[in-house]
């Protein structure tokens, strides 16, 4: 079975991860989306709530298991067998820090890195300029599954 892994923090997730996500669903039997828990980086949905947003935003795809991390990505993949980590590159600047993590990933542990370039429509897209808009008033609605929207939509109004 053909296995890997698309990591990330997903505070929210939006249709630039999805777009990675799905890619990677069509090339693999099973992908993991590791929800990153990093508890010095202040988020606007908790774990537990980035995974469910996750759940529903991926549930057609059929191959999808959604699961939190905490400490290396290379343990993660270890625990569960996973041979692969597919990561999505915007532009030059990500494939720097990338790439520097990918040569890391294999020395630690030889899990392979997958580099996936983002359709241009989404090539600017992340989480915080979408939080960043969002909470100015512009319209996300474009950039996020519906149900993603209405639950940043409502987090930003009872903040």
């Amino acid at each position: 079975m053909r296995r890997a892994v698309c990591p990330g923090s997903f505070d929210p997730i939006h249709n630039g991860h999805l777009d990675i996500i799905g890619r990677a669903s069509r090339l693999y039997d099973v992908v993991h989306v590791a929800v990153m828990i990093n508890k010095s980086k202040q988020s606007l949905f908790t774990v537990e709530e980035r995974i469910e947003l996750i759940r529903e935003a991926t549930a057609d795809y059929g191959n999808i298991q959604v699961e939190s991390f905490h400490g290396l990505l290379v343990d993660f993949c270890k625990q569960r067998d996973i041979p692969a980590i597919v990561k999505g590159l915007r532009a030059v600047s990500d494939f720097d820090y990338e790439l520097q993590m990918a040569q890391m990933n294999m020395g630690l542990s030889g899990v392979e890195t997958l580099f996936v370039p983002t359709i241009p429509t989404y090539s600017f897209l992340s989480s915080s300029l979408v939080k960043e808009v969002a909470t100015w008033g512009g319209d996300v609605a474009h950039l996020l599954p519906a149900h993603v929207h209405a639950a940043l939509m409502e987090r930003l109004r009872n903040r």
